[in-house]
């Protein structure tokens, strides 16, 4: 099904609610689409689950928009946004480090927005992660000999993580992974004009792996992003992993244990409802002393 590039609201039955803007940076395999819809769907069902859990419930409403320009989308502009409190941005095919003419749009809103817009907070997944630490400065590139990072992946916590994640007994969360780059190292005030020094304090890594040092950035008031695909299930991990075969980015006889480590763990249960949980605790400023 072709993406739609009209804006798609999801609305909530609760009265006190943020207003999340979902930049969808890629199409969703055509039978995960069939079954569950865009990405946009994906995590507005995930968040409205996680929202529902919580102690009092915590209300969220989703507007998806495609942004792909390549493939029909468009990058809105910021006087698109006057009712928006939050921004989430999808994980995709697409290399964040590109310079592809959305993908440097894409980088100039964010950074537009951290200006003018200082009550927006911001998240991102995979793509979304790297891409926004990139406008924040970051250098991303490929990870170590391009290896892959797959499957149902333990997340170790630093103290921040933790907290963020109300401290789980063993120290570490787990989620699927899916990508080739990585944020090599946060931003800070070193690598943007838009960081100050006075607010280095207030960033943090909150979780590494093996593979991947930075597997999520937590700003202050501002910004929390995951490496890892917290909306993926069983059926999505395989598709995805079908997709990157057939485009070429995953090769079967090089990857191949990455590929079986992918399959065997596809079904393993994730965290993703907690990390969902928490980046809409961040959205509602429930936890803005973390």
């Amino acid at each position: 099904m072709a993406p739609s590039n009209e804006l798609r609201t999801k609305p909530t039955v609760h009265d006190d609610f943020v207003r999340m803007l979902v930049l969808e940076t890629d199409e969703q395999h055509p039978d995960d689409h069939k079954e569950r819809g865009s990405f946009g769907d994906v995590f507005d069902s995930l968040f409205k689950k996680a929202g529902d859990e919580h102690d009092p419930p915590l209300g969220i409403e989703t507007v998806s928009h495609f942004v792909v320009e390549d493939k029909g989308g468009s990058v809105p502009k910021v006087a698109e946004m006057e009712d928006v409190h939050a921004i989430l941005i999808t994980g995709s095919m697409y290399d964040a480090h590109g310079n592809e003419p959305w993908i440097l749009k894409l980088v100039e809103l964010i950074q537009t927005i951290w200006k003018t817009r200082p009550d927006i907070r911001f998240s991102g997944v995979c793509f979304g992660h790297q891409i926004l630490c990139r406008a924040l400065g970051a250098k991303i590139s490929s990870t170590p000999n391009s290896k892959w990072e797959l499957a149902h992946t333990p997340i170790h916590l630093t103290p921040t993580g933790a907290r963020l994640f109300n401290n789980p007994k063993d120290g570490k969360i787990h989620l699927h992974q899916m990508h080739q780059d990585h944020v090599v190292f946060p931003p800070s005030s070193a690598t943007t004009p838009l960081l100050p020094e006075q607010h280095d304090r207030d960033i943090h890594v909150w979780g590494s792996s093996a593979t991947t040092e930075v597997q999520g950035v937590y700003i202050r008031r501002r910004l929390f992003t995951t490496q890892g695909h917290l909306g993926f299930d069983e059926e999505m991990v395989h598709r995805q992993i079908e997709m990157r075969i057939a485009s070429g980015s995953i090769d079967v006889e090089g990857d191949d244990q990455e590929l079986a480590n992918a399959k065997d763990t596809a079904e393993w249960r994730h965290d993703g409802v907690v990390v969902a949980g928490a980046i809409l605790r961040f959205f509602h400023e429930d936890d803005d002393e973390v």
